[in-house]
């Protein structure tokens, strides 16, 4: 009987002690949570607040470099950059450089990443791995030769020089991607075709890309975003004020007033980013989907 009373005192008393040690052992995880979370909310802010800053300053005429309300909601930064010099021109020339490059750069890695893909070869790896490199090598790096190349094949000031260089700083990261994203289409499929007398070209043509379409729109938004972005290169190789991109022109905020005009560059930089989300929303049903090949190989 004793026995029996000492045993249930010493159950509470053990529940108790589990009891405080989940409590205390509670507060340390309350705490590290507490401090991850503030953590992502000041990098949250690092990027909502800019994102702030351009709605409200586009929609005031008396806007500056500090997050305010407008007094007065106006449309007056818009008109003042909706004009052919500042505006449709650059928007006009970027759309055709980068897009221009985006479609080379695309048919060139599709081109290239096929037989990467789908062959095996003992330069396989050191090409990959000089591809993966090129990815990092920076464009300044290279400006100064390439200038004094295009000086001499004249084609400096030339939409056509421009996109042929833009194309190409983009494929090495385009080649990447496009053949990780063919690899995941079953090679059965093609030997099928092949079967039945198809070419490899026609294989590619017919078989692969339809089932890698949501990779290729990957590619073609990520390229062109990097390209529409690109300040630099259309800088250094287009010289005449009417051939200048987007990127471009909106270095005329920071340079040909005596001082920022900031309600004029939110508005314009809102319009800037207009065609990224615009080409985003249109891929978007691509990019929904995954590889889905439901069945196309039975084992």
């Amino acid at each position: 009987m004793t026995s029996t009373t000492a045993a249930s005192t010493v159950r509470p008393q053990r529940a108790v002690t589990a009891g405080k040690a989940a409590h205390s052992g509670a507060r340390p995880t309350l705490v590290r949570r507490g401090a991850v979370n503030l953590v992502l909310l000041l990098i949250a802010s690092c990027y909502l607040v800019p994102l702030l800053w351009l709605v409200l300053a586009a929609f005031n005429s008396t806007a500056g470099p500090a997050v305010t309300w407008p007094d007065r909601w106006t449309f007056d930064n818009f008109r003042a950059v909706l004009t052919p010099e500042i505006t449709f021109r650059p928007m006009l020339n970027g759309l055709i450089l980068c897009g221009g490059a985006t479609i080379v750069t695309m048919v060139c890695a599709v081109l290239a990443a096929y037989p990467l893909s789908r062959y095996r070869s003992r330069m396989k790896r050191p090409f990959l791995l000089t591809v993966l490199f090129m990815t990092g090598l920076p464009i300044t790096a290279i400006m100064v030769p390439v200038y004094g190349l295009f000086v001499q094949v004249d084609l400096i000031d030339t939409f056509t020089g421009t996109i042929l260089f833009m194309a190409t700083t983009a494929l090495p990261i385009s080649i990447w991607l496009s053949k990780n994203f063919m690899d995941a289409v079953p090679i059965e499929l093609e030997e099928a075709a092949w079967t039945d007398g198809a070419s490899p070209m026609q294989a590619l043509r017919r078989i692969v890309l339809p089932l890698m379409w949501p990779g290729i729109a990957v590619v073609a938004l990520y390229t062109f975003i990097g390209l529409w972005g690109n300040f630099f290169v259309p800088f250094v190789l287009l010289l005449s004020n009417d051939n200048l991109p987007a990127s471009v022109s909106i270095y005329t905020f920071f340079s040909q007033y005596a001082q920022v005009v900031y309600g004029q560059l939110a508005a314009y930089s809102m319009l800037y980013s207009l065609p990224a989300v615009l080409l985003y929303l249109i891929l978007s049903r691509r990019l929904s989907g995954a590889f889905t090949f439901g069945g196309a190989v039975k084992g």
